[in-house]
């Protein structure tokens, strides 16, 4: 059975960083696309990043560009998600996803899911 497991938030101020990852165990991981989405409170889960099997990449929101990078290792079976600049609106559960159909923010293509790591950006 496939799992994911989330790591690396936690509680920082406007402008600083922080690096999540998400590894996946339970599966052949060269085969999985892998997103990262996140939720805040009272609001709908947003999709931030998406990296394919080939490593081809996407982005959500506009207002994560430039500000947050995704990459995957296939020998740790880890994707990262390291987010520099943090505004408080970056505020969220962040939740990881795999699936072997594709990597854009399409809810229901995700079969394997994470728990996610609460993030908190003071301002």
């Amino acid at each position: 059975q496939v799992q994911l497991v989330e790591s690396g938030g936690g509680l920082v101020q406007a402008g600083g960083s922080l690096r999540l990852s998400c590894v996946v165990s339970g599966g052949d991981f060269s085969t999985y696309s892998v997103a990262w989405f996140r939720q805040a409170p009272g609001k709908e889960r947003d999709f931030v990043a998406g990296i394919a099997r080939s490593g081809s990449i996407t982005f959500g929101a506009d207002s994560v560009k430039g500000r947050f990078t995704i990459s995957r290792d296939n020998d740790k079976n880890t994707v990262d998600l390291q987010m520099d600049n943090l505004e408080a609106e970056d505020t969220a559960v962040y939740l990881c996803a795999a699936n072997r159909v594709g990597y854009d923010g399409r809810f229901g293509i995700y079969a394997y899911w994470g728990q996610g790591t609460q993030v908190t950006v003071s301002s």
